[in-house]
C-alpha cells in the first residue's frame, strides 16, 4: 500500500488533505478548552511563524534563476507584478468576494442561530478559511511540492508539508474553528491544479518563472503575517493575481533584454 501512495501522481495532496482534516478535528476538540487570550497568544505566534515562511519564499529573489533570466531587474517586476494583480484584484473584488464565499460556506454547513454571537461566530469562520487556505496553499513547498508531484518525481516535499499543515490547522482551528477544516477545499483545487499543471507541462516551466511565483507568494504570506498580528487588516485576497503576473512578467521581460 505505501508503495502505491509513493507512485501515485497527486498522492501528495490527497495526504496534505487528509492531515488537514485531523489536524483540524484535533484543533476543534482542544479549541473549546482555551480561553481567548490562550487563542489570542496561538493566533499571535501563528502570525511570527508566517512572517518566517514569508521571509524564506522571497528568498529565490536573489537567486541565480531569476539573476540570469531579468538581471538586477528582478525586484522591479515582481514589485511591478504585485501591483498590476493588486489593481486587478481590487477592481474584481476578490476579497468581497472570498468573503462572500466564506459566509456561503458556513451557511450551508452550519445551522444559523442569530444574533450578535452568530455575527461572531461567521466572522471567526470566515478568518479561518481565509487564513488556512493562503498559509496551505500559497508558499515554496505548496508550489514547488505540487509540481513536482506532477512532474513525476514524487511527492517528498507535500509528505512534510503535510505534516507541517496537520500541527497548523490544529493551531488555526483551536482558535478559527471549523472554517480551518473547509479550507480543504482550496486546497484540493489550487494545490491539485498545480500538480495537474507539472503532469501536463512537464519541463516546460522555467525555474525563474517558478521562483517569481514563489516570491509573489512570499510577499502575500507576509501580508497575512501582518493580518494575523492584528498590525493591519490588509485586503489579501485582491493581490493573488500577482502570483499570475509575476512569472509571465519574468517571462516577458525575459524576452525584451
Amino acid at each position: 500500500m505505501a508503495t502505491v501512495i509513493v507512485q501515485f501522481i497527486g498522492a501528495g495532496t490527497v495526504v496534505n488533505v487528509i492531515a488537514v482534516l485531523i489536524g483540524s478535528g484535533a484543533g476543534i476538540l482542544l479549541g473549546d478548552r482555551f480561553d481567548q487570550q490562550t487563542r489570542s497568544t496561538v493566533t499571535d505566534t501563528l502570525g511570527l511563524l508566517t512572517l518566517v515562511i514569508a521571509g524564506t519564499s522571497i528568498v529565490p529573489l536573489a537567486g541565480e534563476p531569476l539573476r540570469e533570466a531579468v538581471g538586477s531587474a528582478a525586484l522591479v517586476v515582481i514589485l511591478v507584478s504585485m501591483l498590476v494583480g493588486t489593481l486587478i484584484g481590487s477592481a474584481l473584488k476578490l476579497e468581497d468576494r472570498v468573503t462572500q464565499l466564506g459566509t456561503w460556506l458556513r451557511t450551508s454547513l452550519v445551522r444559523s442561530s442569530g444574533g450578535a454571537d452568530e455575527q461572531n461566530a461567521q466572522a471567526r469562520f470566515i478568518d479561518g478559511f481565509v487564513t488556512a487556505s493562503l498559509v496551505f496553499c500559497i508558499g515554496p513547498m505548496a508550489i514547488l511540492g505540487a509540481l513536482n508531484d506532477g512532474l513525476g518525481r514524487g511527492a517528498e516535499q507535500l509528505y512534510l508539508k503535510s505534516v507541517l499543515d496537520m500541527f497548523a490547522a490544529m493551531a488555526f482551528a483551536a482558535s478559527f474553528g471549523l472554517g480551518v477544516a473547509v479550507s480543504v477545499l482550496v486546497v484540493i483545487v489550487l494545490q491539485g491544479g498545480l500538480t495537474l499543471v507539472g503532469w501536463l507541462l512537464g519541463d516546460v516551466l522555467p525555474a525563474a518563472q517558478i521562483d517569481a511565483l514563489t516570491v509573489a507568494g512570499g510577499v502575500i504570506l507576509g501580508g497575512l503575517s501582518l493580518r494575523l498580528l492584528s498590525i493591519k487588516q490588509i485586503r489579501i485576497a485582491d493581490m493573488l493575481p500577482g502570483i499570475v503576473i509575476a512569472p509571465l512578467g519574468v517571462g516577458l521581460v525575459e524576452m525584451v533584454i
